[in-house]
């Protein structure tokens, strides 16, 4: 949860925005006070475009701005603002388990389904140093509930308390404990997948590659991971600025990760694009949005799945941006890519079994 409660003006802000997402299109982009932003071909979705307008104007700061624990608060706050409805799923648990730097908190979500039910370990996104179960509390309940999985959600260590390759051994200690204990959690222990968004898609990849041949994931779920942090491509030359996620933050987030190890950017296990071969992984699933600066990266990191012959499904919320998993409050346009996400992830999941 946040650190303090909401305030009175916050909570206005969190109904208004709940209010607004019933009314047209235009009247958002109207409120934006801009035209329709076209970029590529695409329509940015209005309500986003609104949220985009609103949070420029009264959040100057950066993700990790001005210092970390604000930007943690923040990130955490507007998650929560954002979120809208709870999804409602068949039983959610809180506990530890066991971790490589001590014991890890996760949260089970459990689907309604009949049934053993495939589970994914879930990575959250926040650039390896924001970002925890409350953060991505509503995106795991959407999984669940759409995908009809079991969702394992992991509060990993984060830079820069605890830089690389803390979160990395986190993520495959998470996944070890979750095969080995999958039949507990009520699911299927042949089908344990893993997945993440954005930092948390990066951890995914990586551990897939690492474990391959050596007990991997059933499946590896990467929602515009962060796939190559050395190059930049057009994607970001487009999006670096204005949106959700901007140079500034990505600059930030990768120092932070990387503070005093020595390890460069370009090592597989920080870019995982740049590993000697992606052949014989888990099959995957790449999502990404058309409005991401991590578009491109994620479109060649799958890509590059499918040249080796990994089987590799993609899709794309054109109309949305990086972080379209927190607007499922505000734009129903980003809970449908939710809802598509989780579609895709089942079916992936279930020609598995």
């Amino acid at each position: 949860m946040p650190d303090r409660p909401l305030r009175l003006a916050e909570r206005i802000e969190s109904l208004a925005a709940r209010l607004l997402v019933h009314l047209p299109g235009r009247v958002h982009v109207r409120l934006s006070g801009e035209p329709p932003v076209v970029v590529d071909g695409r329509t940015l979705d209005p309500h986003v475009q609104l949220v985009r307008a609103l949070r420029r104007k009264r959040n100057p700061h950066p993700l990790c701005g001005p210092t970390l624990r604000e930007g943690r608060e923040r990130y955490r706050r507007e998650a929560l603002l954002f979120r809208g409805p709870v999804t409602q799923v068949g039983a959610v648990r809180d506990f530890t388990i066991p971790g490589p730097g001590g014991p890890l908190r996760v949260r089970h979500y459990a689907p309604a389904a009949d049934g053993p039910r495939p589970l994914t370990v879930y990575l959250h996104g926040g650039g390896f140093t924001i970002g925890d179960l409350e953060t991505h509390d509503e995106a795991c309940r959407i999984l669940c509930r759409h995908a009809a999985v079991h969702v394992l959600a992991v509060e990993y260590r984060l830079a820069p308390e605890h830089s690389f390759p803390a979160a990395l051994d986190d993520a495959r200690a998470a996944l070890r404990w979750a095969q080995a204990h999958a039949a507990e959690l009520g699911a299927d222990p042949a089908r344990v997948a893993i997945g993440g968004d954005s930092a948390g898609g990066n951890l995914a990849a990586v551990t897939a590659i690492q474990t391959r041949g050596d007990r991997p994931p059933a499946a590896q779920l990467l929602i515009y991971p962060v796939a190559d942090t050395r190059n930049s491509r057009p994607s970001q030359q487009r999006f670096g600025q204005g949106y959700f996620l901007s140079d500034e933050d990505r600059a930030a987030f990768t120092g932070y990760y990387l503070d005093g190890t020595g390890v460069p950017e370009r090592d597989w296990r920080v870019s995982p694009l740049y590993a000697d071969d992606h052949s014989g992984l888990a099959p995957a699933l790449v999502a990404t949005a058309g409005f991401d600066m991590l578009r491109d990266e994620a479109d060649a990191y799958a890509d590059a799945l499918q040249a080796a012959g990994t089987p590799t499904r993609r899709m794309c919320a054109d109309a949305h941006g990086h972080g379209f998993l927190h607007m499922t409050g505000v734009s129903p346009g980003a809970r449908q890519a939710m809802v598509r996400v989780a579609e895709e992830w089942r079916s992936l999941l279930d020609g598995l079994g």
